[in-house]
């Protein structure tokens, strides 16, 4: 249906503010909100969705209009606990409408992260009872729909619209903002330019991981050194930490991303106190969620490397060229850690870019084999 009669329908629901973490599906939903509205007072791109249920409860309790929260149905992870103990009419009984990208439907093909997922998005609603209406191509968002989710609303009950693949769609494309240089697959070249074979890698999720393998794969190498965390975005870091704590004779690379560091900003102040002295985290900071989309995050006004030396990391530098940040991974590899480096970077990425070959299950058999000193 067109995104623009879907908003209308938001609207004829009283919403008036908008909240949330980009999601591929929704692509053409962000796109239009950050048309209409920017970043500005109508609309917030959260650290997290649990965040965003948040900013919809203050929303509500200043207006009495319930917010759109929107979010990949991978998202729910996080909302479950507001949604439960904030939201729900057993509590404040405090509305929102939820948009949700349905990753990882059944029966439609997706990547392994999405498929579990996908199987319970719609029991997970039914066990938060939130009432939901599965927008597809063809679905029109009759009066009905409208008159029992507004009831739904003033007795203090969120709802949700579960978005199918391709259901909505817009004529025109948001353009979102990009100055950085380098592109990241040349900051991923470079940092295995300078890594040693004994270094092994956390690689977010996202375009990076998919970067990484097709490097290793042009490289003719193997993927035995890097552990793609397909999904779980915002905890590569402590996946890192942990296997830090437990390997210390390893130097440990996290290839992270700037939107993903800020979902758990929480976790960096850990690794930075606790301080593994075998952790080098990188955050490739392009400003912005670009793997779904490219609308910005708050990344793009921080000095991340500062972020960084105030939650108690060791070093904390910062480069935005190939040179610097090439001389930068020569300088650190004689310093104790945990290290930080961000790397600005632009929104460029491959059209052709592919996907792993192998299952999460491989990757992290060969992974463990590799740590084990087994290969």
């Amino acid at each position: 249906m067109n995104t623009q009669r879907f908003v209308t329908a938001l609207t004829e629901l009283g919403a008036d503010f908008y909240t949330g973490v980009p999601d591929s599906l929704l692509s053409s939903f962000c796109d239009y909100i950050y048309q209409e509205f920017g970043v500005s007072k109508k609309h917030i791109v959260a650290a997290n969705e649990g965040s965003a249920v948040g900013l919809a409860a203050g929303h509500y309790l200043a207006t009495s209009k319930p917010a759109v929260v929107y979010m990949q149905n991978s998202g729910l992870g996080n909302a479950v606990n507001p949604i439960c103990s904030l939201l729900h009419r057993k509590v404040y009984a405090i509305p929102a409408i939820f948009v949700i990208g349905w990753r990882g439907e059944p029966g439609v093909k997706d990547e392994p992260q999405h498929l579990f997922q996908g199987e319970i998005t719609l029991q997970l609603l039914d066990c938060l009872e939130i009432p939901y209406a599965v927008i597809s191509k063809g679905t029109d968002l009759a009066q009905q729909y409208i008159s029992k989710f507004k009831g739904c609303i003033e007795n203090g009950q969120s709802v949700a619209f579960v978005i199918r693949k391709d259901a909505l769609k817009s004529d025109s494309k948001a353009k979102y903002p990009s100055s950085a240089e380098m592109s990241r697959e040349q900051v991923l070249n470079l940092i295995i330019d300078n890594s040693n074979e004994s270094d092994i890698f956390v690689c977010t999720t996202g375009k990076l991981s998919r970067e990484i393998f097709e490097i290793r794969e042009q490289r003719k190498a193997g993927h035995e050194r890097d552990f793609l965390t397909v999904g779980s975005m915002g905890h590569s870091i402590s996946i890192a930490h942990g296997m830090a704590l437990s390997k210390p004779e390893i130097r440990i690379f996290c290839l992270d991303g700037d939107g993903a560091a800020i979902m758990h900003l929480g976790s960096l102040a850990v690794a930075g106190t606790d301080a593994p002295e075998n952790l080098v985290h990188i955050v490739i900071n392009n400003g912005a969620h670009e793997t779904v989309g490219g609308m910005p995050v708050v990344s793009t006004h921080l000095n991340l490397s500062e972020v960084a030396a105030a939650l108690k990391y060791r070093h904390s530098f910062r480069a935005a060229d190939q040179s610097s940040l090439s001389e930068l991974l020569g300088a650190v590899k004689g310093l104790g850690g945990p290290i930080f480096i961000e790397v600005m970077c632009s929104l460029a990425s491959r059209g052709d870019l592919g996907r792993p070959t192998t299952t999460p299950i491989q990757n992290k058999n060969d992974f463990m084999k590799f740590v084990g000193g087994k290969l």
